[in-house]
């Protein structure tokens, strides 16, 4: 067994700190169908990902955080997926580029 060093320790310390901070992360899903978000306004916790499935059968949506983002991302096709991890705080309205009535929230609060 080799020698325990202070680098050891922190590189351990450092290391357990990110896994249990990954841990505490979730997913949280949303379906797009029937030209809507469902939910359209969710709360997660810092460092949870969103997972948007297109559940149409044959219709083509986005997922557009215009504060976050000046470009439309691609469009999501039927039984596409779009993820995103909110690591900073807000609350984060979003729309879909073709069809601008659907709209969402996500509000992310503090990972505690």
């Amino acid at each position: 067994m080799g020698v325990i060093t202070m680098e050891k320790i922190k590189v351990l310390g450092l290391l357990s700190l990110f896994l249990s901070m990954n841990v505490c992360a979730k997913e949280v899903h949303i379906d797009i169908y029937k030209f809507a978000f469902t939910p359209s306004q969710i709360t997660v916790k810092q460092g949870d990902t969103v997972i948007w499935t297109n559940k149409e059968k044959r219709q083509y949506h986005s997922v557009w955080f215009k504060q976050l983002f000046k470009k439309e991302p691609d469009y999501l096709f039927p039984d596409e997926v779009y993820q995103y991890t909110f690591n900073k705080l807000g609350s984060f309205p979003y729309e879909c580029g073709p069809h601008p009535r659907m709209k969402g929230v996500i509000k992310v609060v503090v990972n505690k």
